[in-house]
């Protein structure tokens, strides 16, 4: 095994993580033109006409964004007293402020994110857009009238909750073939309601994409295919290149449930099939509520080549869980992993039903927690992975080489919302003020997605998202670097070129490695420079790099494990159980070169990059805190009750934050915020990958 832990300063560090306009004057290989660095030929395909972006780094710049936004356009949106646009998603992406309603469902709260996002797509659901439409825009409208559409728009709660079960049973948890689509369809034209959202949606990203040389935000046009039979999420982001998009959204109307690989025959029909420069990609959501049903064995070759194509990507984490890997720490034990950091943020149940909390209690059967034994592997992420190698080996072509990104699943048009100390909720009216501790308590802000692009456009970011060079975070914002080679050595860490060796040696996140030269184990290169934060807003330090290496050995059994190659998980640090600051140090800066000391060239094998942060408090924590109930007290219980009474309120509000972590096997008060980078897969000589995708580079 040969490592090393090399820890820079903040500005070393910056230049090599950052070193995109810092190697494009160091070297001149770039051929540039007139406007800073950008090459005559661009690596990617441009399929848009627009200026060119003045920031182009040939080496790449990090871009936060997220890909997984509902608006008053989506029905579980607009229930909950969220009147928010796809207009107002992006201001509020950009930096601005909106309101959202209170608990009470007034528009009284003022929402504003601390640091603006560079990209972000509206993704409301395909399923009731036009429904929507009728239900909620014009009153001269007969469909307007209908009963349930007067219940969609009221503000009491127990109607809106009736409202949204109407919805969910008629097309989205419905396992019926023929779904009804809704009485206000036969008063009023749906198909026509459905056209003109889908328009505004498509008008509200041309409005709010900056076709300047500034490039300062960039919106991807999308939808969310919505399927979710008997609870179990089979979700889909359906994110286009270009404003050259499908004539109308594609949803489990047109392809029924289970039956998820119909949409991407849809999708090549309208869209990559017409040779009208229509490009698209399918984001699975977070799996973890799937039941399973995720990531079934294709079911023949143009199901498989079709997931490929479409499904590069995956959705790791979200406000409704973490699902990288799980492991439960009462039963001492996880699925298919011994791993004790997987018990992030994970939900007790593995399907949609956990969201079925009301005045704090759980109101349906199907949300009870599932234990280890009955809990389907392929939920979880990594397992998905490792059972890929394992299909690959018996077919030849592995149909689960995903990338890995982040986003919100906000209901509340908050894209990146996702700040601990200033979370809002993600669902309205259903978990604003202090409804989000009593019935959201398990859900969290969700992550971002990070892409490694050129420049800030449509063209160089969708280039990333096909090609995997992506990271996830839990919702902070470190800057991250991952390559994987044959003869990275440890004084890469403090080379100048750093990044320049690191595509020129080898290949970054999101790829297949090279053909093996020698007799060389892979080397893993990771540099990490923690979240700076902002003013008032300080980043956390960083407490260690990981290494996660899957492989299937020769009789077909898959394995796994974690390394630590940089930083220190025993450095003491912890928060302030009075102010919630952090205690203790970590690092600004990490970087490590990691050799396989276990490599098998006979064993397909993935590698990935986790970096974890020292413990912060959990929003959870905060928001109680700012109510008068301290999780950490001895008195917790009683200033809940005192605090409950308070309230003009129902139910036991303040209970949950009295949980003892050492009767849950998921939750703590304190938690610590990772980032996760796309894998790099190794396949046996002999047994190259199949390219079935683009491969720009």
């Amino acid at each position: 095994m040969r490592a090393v832990k090399t820890f820079l300063s903040t500005t070393i560090a910056g230049a090599l993580l950052l070193s995109g306009s810092v190697l494009a004057e160091a070297t001149e290989s770039s051929q540039t033109s007139v406007n800073n660095n950008i090459p005559e030929e661009l690596p990617f395909t441009v399929t848009e006409e627009r200026v060119r972006c003045a920031s182009y780094e040939p080496m790449k710049q990090p871009l936060f964004g997220d890909l997984h936004v509902h608006t008053s356009y989506s029905f579980d949106s607009f229930v909950s007293s969220q009147r928010n646009t796809p207009w107002d998603a992006y201001r509020y992406a950009k930096g601005e402020a909106i309101t959202l309603p209170d608990e009470s469902g007034d528009q009284k709260v003022i929402a504003q994110i601390q640091r603006p996002l560079d990209f972000t797509a509206v993704t409301d659901h395909a399923e009731f857009l036009g429904q929507i439409n009728v239900c909620t825009d014009d009153p001269t409208e007969p469909g307007y009238w209908f009963p349930y559409c007067m219940m969609t728009r009221s503000n009491t709660f127990p109607i809106q909750l009736l409202a949204a079960s109407y919805w969910q049973d008629l097309g989205v948890s419905s396992t019926r073939e023929n779904r009804d689509k809704s009485f206000a369809c036969t008063l009023s034209d749906c198909d026509e309601g459905q056209a003109k959202y889908w328009s505004n949606i498509q008008q509200a990203a041309e409005d709010h994409y900056d076709r300047t040389e500034a490039c300062n935000f960039t919106t991807m046009v999308g939808y969310e295919y919505t399927d979710a039979p008997q609870y179990k999420n089979m979700h889909r982001n359906v994110i286009f290149r270009n404003e050259k998009v499908a004539e109308k959204t594609i949803s489990t109307y047109e392809t029924g449930s289970y039956n998820y690989p119909e949409l991407w025959k849809e999708l090549r029909k309208e869209c990559t099939d017409k040779g009208n420069g229509c490009d698209v990609i399918s984001i699975p959501h977070n799996p973890n509520l799937s039941g399973g049903l995720m990531f079934r064995d294709p079911l023949n070759d143009e199901e498989r080549d079709n997931r490929i194509y479409f499904e590069p990507l995956v959705e790791l984490v979200q406000h409704k869980a973490a699902s990288e890997c799980r492991y439960d720490r009462l039963a001492g034990r996880g699925v298919q992993t011994q791993d004790e950091l997987c018990d992030f943020e994970q939900a007790v149940a593995d399907n949609l039903s956990m969201l079925g909390t009301v005045y704090g209690k759980v109101m349906t059967e199907t949300a009870k927690p599932v234990p280890v034994e009955e809990y389907a592997p392929r939920n979880m992420v990594r397992n998905a992975l490792k059972d890929g190698l394992k299909l690959g080996q018996e077919t030849g072509v592995n149909p689960f080489k995903m990338g890995f990104i982040g986003s919100t699943d906000t209901h509340s048009a908050t894209p990146g919302g996702a700040e601990e100390d200033n979370y809002t909720g993600h669902l309205g009216k259903r978990d604003a003020g202090y409804r989000n501790v009593q019935d959201h308590f398990f859900d969290n802000p969700g992550g971002h997605a990070v892409v490694w692009a050129e420049e800030n456009s449509r063209d160089s970011i969708f280039n990333a998202l096909r090609n995997r060079e992506t990271y996830a975070t839990s919702g902070t914002r470190p800057i991250i670097r991952f390559f994987a080679g044959w003869d990275f050595t440890p004084e890469m860490c403090g080379s100048f070129d750093l990044v320049q060796q690191g595509y020129n040696r080898g290949v970054p996140m999101g790829s297949d490695m090279k053909p093996r030269p020698g007799s060389e184990a892979p080397t893993i290169l990771i540099t990490a420079l923690k979240d700076p934060g902002i003013y008032g807003h300080p980043g956390t330090d960083l407490q260690r790099l990981q290494v996660i290496k899957g492989w299937v050995d020769e009789n077909g059994k898959t394995h796994e494990k974690v390394i630590d190659i940089a930083g220190d998980p025993n450095n003491g640090a912890t928060v302030n159980k009075n102010t919630c600051a952090p205690e203790g140090q970590g690092y600004t800066s990490l970087c490590g070169v990691w050799q396989d000391p276990e490599f098998d060239p006979e064993q397909p094998a993935f590698y990935y990059a986790r970096v974890v942060e020292n413990p912060s408090c959990r929003w959870s924590t905060l928001q109680c805190k700012s109510y008068g109930v301290d999780p950490f007290s001895p008195q917790c219980e009683a200033q809940a009750a005192e605090q409950t009474e308070n309230m003009d309120g129902m139910g036991d509000i303040f209970g949950r934050c009295c949980i003892d972590p050492e009767t849950e096997p998921f939750y703590s008060p304190t938690i610590q915020e990772r980032a996760w980078t796309s894998p790099v897969w190794y396949t046996p000589e002999g047994k190259e990958p199949i390219k079935t995708a683009s491969t720009e580079r």
